[in-house]
């Protein structure tokens, strides 16, 4: 496949270009029960009359930045007809037997048709938009996520999601390796702390274009626009 933004030759490569609408796709990671769901979950117990203050902050996070910044960059790109597409984790079976042996070592299954491995709903799938579970942190590693863009005519990737340190930087990177033109939603992503978020910006911003929700809803309007 050609790609468009690659059709000037290499005096015209840069990082900065525009998303293209039309071959954009946005990765939703990891915003599932298990881990953005108040009480719910292997990663998140918020507790009421015994509150972790860096859950908590990480679960305000969530609820008042990553879902509806997300939510935006959701309804932009299915207005231009780009591709919505997630990964969750979650095991090919009950027992978790086809974990990776990190997940295996750190504890971590989400059963086959577990509830904790649904997209939280306000963010979910609309449609037949493409749902990947993965027993990995890098969803390039455990799923035929690559084969699905390519086939799917995607070229611009948008991440966003959770944690910003673990799962969304192994996407980010792995996709620029690739070949994709990666573009992170900062204000879609959280890390277990907001430290943690930060630092992990800073440590693979050489890989992709970091904006804003906001910006890049209004990129995708503009690109949209300047096509008509």
């Amino acid at each position: 496949m050609t790609l468009r933004w690659a059709e000037k030759g290499p005096l015209h490569f840069t990082r900065e270009r525009a998303v293209e609408p039309g071959a954009a796709g946005f990765l939703v990671v990891d915003v599932q029960y298990d881990c953005c769901a108040r009480g719910e979950g292997s990663y998140v117990d918020a507790r009421p009359t015994h509150p972790d203050p860096a859950k908590e902050a990480y679960l305000a996070r969530v609820e008042t930045s990553v879902l509806p910044a997300i939510r935006r960059v959701q309804d932009a790109v299915r207005a231009a007809a780009g591709e919505v597409l997630f990964t969750v984790i979650e095991s090919l079976t009950l027992d978790g037997r086809d974990r990776s042996l990190d997940h295996k070592l750190s504890d971590m299954h989400v059963p086959r048709g577990s509830r904790l491995a649904e997209v939280i709903d306000s963010v979910g799938p609309v449609g037949d938009e493409i749902v990947l579970p993965k027993t990995s942190s890098g969803v390039f590693n455990s799923t035929n996520i690559e084969y699905v863009l390519r086939n799917l005519g995607v070229e611009y990737l948008i991440v966003a999601g959770v944690f910003t340190d673990q799962c969304v930087d192994m996407a980010v990177r792995d996709a620029a390796d690739r070949g994709f033109m990666v573009t992170l939603v900062e204000d879609g992503c959280a890390g277990s702390t907001m430290e943690k978020h930060v630092n992990a910006l800073k440590a693979f911003s050489g890989y992709c274009r970091i904006r804003t929700s906001n910006d890049l809803v209004a990129e995708i309007a503009a690109r949209r626009a300047a096509a008509e």
